[in-house]
């Protein structure tokens, strides 16, 4: 849903100089670049021979007339060609949303999405983005713009984050980047919201423009990764690389009954997390029945309370409920891991009140309490 006017921001794409209708594909392998996270194999670069995409985990093989597993990136004559110049999801909402509760609190980001992913997941609340050139029932007609406008409209919304979003953002990182780069120049900070298969090449890639990276961890068993498309050690992995890399990084896991809600799960996850870093915000939240799964039965205010409970006993110091507001007790709020003190209540995405100081410490005790503060 479009907010603030911005449905009247955008100019829809326009058709094809024949007058005939085009089709998806080919809207979009017209709005491409020449790929940067690629390296041509024997006989490419340009002689016409495959590439290797480094874009995301599977690091895709891409043969001349070939697409990358995400259907969007693809090599045309030995040069790997990926998504720019539009977009195909935009909105201006809070920050809590992402979820980031530890990146300016209050505050807006403009999140913009493309096309096309690497996972197939089945309870994708943003299949019409995701599965584009994969589900023919999926998919949006991109919108022409420019990372100028994009910043101005982000300025204009009074948003102070942009983020890539609504598809997996790895796989336009290059389009990605242009836009980070002008809205870094107008002061502002940058996010990706990602499922977290990447690669160090990808990683490295975008950390100069990027402040802040949201990784999803879907399950704690590679059986279930499969399922969605991944490989479990590639997220592991990416979760470490992208703290090692100096990234603010918070970590979500929506809890889907009967998939990956047990406490064995549960347990392996948090202790990762909490090895890698025990300041790891981890956010558990709530399932709901949506694009291909309808079976499981949406996900009660108490699972997400045990989740919790489990991330504390692993030795997180800050682990939050979602999507489930005023039932799941202290598990939507912020607190101080050494004093106790309350710092950030929250009422779904709703600050109520916000005691971190521009210096990110408790007014208490003086704790640093680790985010992007100001």
């Amino acid at each position: 849903m479009a907010r603030r006017g911005i449905t009247s921001f955008l100019t829809h794409v326009a058709p094809p100089a024949d007058g005939g209708p085009a089709t998806l594909a080919q809207a979009l392998d017209a709005r491409v670049r020449e790929g940067a996270l690629v390296e041509p194999l024997e006989g490419g670069g340009g002689g016409g021979g495959a590439v290797r995409c480094f874009a995301c985990g599977p690091r895709c093989l891409v043969k001349p007339g070939r697409r990358g597993i995400c259907k969007v990136r693809f090599n045309k004559e030995g040069t790997l060609l990926v998504p720019a110049g539009y977009v195909a999801a935009l909105q201006c909402d809070p920050t809590e949303k992402k979820p980031f509760f530890h990146c300016l609190p209050g505050s807006d980001t403009l999140t913009f999405g493309m096309l096309g992913c690497d996972f197939h997941c089945g309870y994708c609340q943003n299949w019409l983005t995701s599965q584009a050139l994969r589900d023919d029932s999926a998919g949006v007609l991109p919108t022409d713009v420019t990372p100028d406008a994009l910043v101005r409209l982000a300025r204009r919304q009074g948003a102070r984050m942009v983020g890539s979003s609504y598809n997996e953002p790895l796989i336009t990182a290059e389009w990605a980047m242009d836009v980070f780069q002008v809205a870094r120049g107008q002061g502002l900070k940058t996010a990706f919201i990602s499922n977290g298969n990447a690669t160090p090449e990808v990683l490295d890639y975008i950390r100069p423009w990027t402040d802040c990276y949201k990784i999803d961890l879907k399950a704690m068993d590679d059986k279930r990764y499969r399922e969605l498309g991944g490989v479990l050690q590639h997220v592991l992995d990416a979760i470490r690389m992208v703290h090692e890399r100096g990234f603010w990084l918070e970590i979500v896991t929506l809890l889907v009954p009967g998939f990956n809600d047990d406490d064995a799960q549960l347990t392996r996850a948090a202790r990762y997390i909490a090895a890698v870093s025990p300041e790891i915000p981890w956010h558990v939240t709530a399932f709901h029945k949506d694009y291909k799964m309808t079976d499981p039965d949406d996900t009660p205010a108490a699972t997400l309370v045990r989740a919790c409970e489990i991330g504390a006993a692993a030795g997180l110091k800050f682990i939050y409920a979602g999507n489930l507001p005023g039932r799941v007790g202290r598990w939507e709020h912020t607190w101080c891991p050494d004093c106790g003190d309350l710092l950030i209540e929250r009422f779904g995405y709703v600050i109520k009140r916000q005691r971190v100081g521009a210096d990110g410490r408790c007014p208490s005790c003086h704790r640093r309490i680790p985010g992007v503060w100001s």
